[in-house]
């Protein structure tokens, strides 16, 4: 019996000893994720703690995670079985913002101004509701059937689709929401911000502030031999800069997201793996530091923060849009953009508009061009912060698409020679969602 009792306890500590190597440090990001994702939710989409436990956060081992929201004071603990306790607080303008201990509450801090501009038009160039708009080559039968077909049937949760918005030829023409949302509701982009960021780099091309050809303007890399990576580069992840982009485990990307004061700054301290342009390598950090450079271009934090929405989002009327800070003020341009799925349908238009939103030129027709283009050594998956299907990767689906892409299967799809923006919200990847066989559907309701 003694020894049985002695094997038993050693087994025990054995486990103990692997929960503490193996868990227990994961346990940091677990409750950080549940109180951003949680805090994000309720204060800016207004969802229950049920709603976003049961979708948002049903994710392994992120589902371990206990929450609390104080609705007076505005923030969100989480901890897992009262270990690791994380707070995110809510700020009007800024969004939900992960904090440390170190974080001053009663700091005071700057929000952004919008000054949404009024129209008499209809939707997506105005705010009017849209009317009904009959195409002959539609056939509207079998769209609203590929439509529907992204979604769930009741009690099944495979899909997960949240939302589907079709415009075509800058009409809407087709709109579902899954039980729960509607046209109202503000859903977070994930990476498909990326493509936000990038393209404030195209407005102030045009605007003659700024050459995506020069040297990344980044003081710690002028002495060594990354100081010859360019925004061009960095642009199209193709810097050759070290970085782990796996959100299974604790990894750059992760320790930024979950842990990191200033995001901007977590690629910066990588070095150099490869020669600029011989490597192409996914990177959110990378985007966090083309918002930090963003940041430099102006002369204060306020014109930084007011730059985004005046010369884009409120620009085109997503006046639902919002991008969150970090703990030191920077747009989390890699991941934290929210919006409706109708908002990021006008994303998408005024790409395939070339830049160009009700008469106003934001940025040159070439740089549509250019994130459109594959970047070297991407097999035609990637341009500058945008997916592409240059390289046939969706085979049923025209190979001038690009898109923006998020975690868990968000994506606005950009297909120029059919004239149609497709925007899919959800909860899902592949091979949950086929995102092949739902682009081939809507598509092959147009009659050429």
């Amino acid at each position: 019996m003694k020894k049985l009792l002695k094997i038993v306890g050693l087994l025990l500590l054995v486990l103990l000893i692997y929960l503490r190597i193996t868990i227990y440090p994961q346990l940091d990001l677990i409750s950080g994720f549940s109180a951003k994702s949680v805090a994000s939710g309720h204060f800016i989409d207004g969802r229950t703690l049920e709603t976003i436990q049961q979708g948002d956060n049903d994710i392994d081992k992120i589902d371990w995670a206990t929450n609390t929201i104080n609705h007076t004071s505005q923030f969100v603990t989480s901890n897992v079985h009262g270990l690791k306790e994380r707070k995110a607080i809510f700020r009007v303008g800024l969004g939900a913002t992960l904090i440390n201990d170190d974080f001053d509450v009663n700091k005071p801090y700057e929000v952004p101004q919008r000054y949404p501009i009024k129209n008499d038009r209809e939707y997506p160039y105005g705010k009017i509701e849209p009317k009904d708009t009959s195409f002959s080559n539609v056939d509207y039968a079998q769209l609203n059937k590929a439509v529907s077909n992204a979604f769930d049937q009741k009690n099944v949760k495979k899909k997960r689709t949240r939302a589907v918005v079709v415009l075509y030829k800058g009409k809407l023409i087709a709109e579902k929401y899954t039980e729960g949302f509607n046209k109202n509701s503000k859903i977070l982009g994930w990476s498909m911000t990326k493509s936000l960021t990038a393209t404030y780099f195209g407005i102030l091309q045009k605007q003659g502030k700024i050459n995506i050809m020069n040297p990344a303007p980044v003081s710690e890399w002028q002495k060594d031999n990354r100081a010859k990576i360019t925004l061009n580069d960095l642009l199209h992840m193709n810097s050759g800069l070290e970085w782990e982009e796996d959100y299974t485990k604790i990894s750059d990307v992760t320790k930024m997201l979950f842990q990191a004061e200033d995001m901007s700054k977590c690629q910066i301290e990588k070095p150099a793996l490869f020669k600029p342009n011989t490597h192409w390598y996914y990177s959110s950090g990378t985007t966090n530091l083309l918002s930090g450079i963003l940041r430099k271009q102006f002369k204060s934090q306020q014109e930084y923060l007011n730059f985004w929405y005046s010369s884009l989002l409120d620009k085109i009327g997503m006046e639902s849009a919002l991008v969150e800070t970090d703990m030191v003020g920077n747009f989390v341009g890699s991941s934290y953009g929210w919006a409706t799925p109708r908002d990021w349908a006008k994303f998408g238009q005024l790409y395939l508009n070339k830049g160009n939103w009700n008469g106003e030129q934001l940025f040159d027709p070439n740089w549509a061009t250019y994130v459109a283009t594959p970047t070297n050594t991407s097999n035609g998956r990637y341009g500058a912060q945008f997916w592409l299907n240059a390289g046939g990767y969706f085979p049923d689906v025209p190979t001038d698409m690009y898109y923006c892409s998020g975690f868990q299967g968000q994506m606005v799809a950009i297909i120029p020679s059919r004239d149609l923006v497709i925007v899919r919200m959800g909860l899902t990847e592949e091979p949950n969602f086929d995102f092949n066989g739902f682009l081939k559907g809507v598509i092959e309701s147009f009659r050429k």
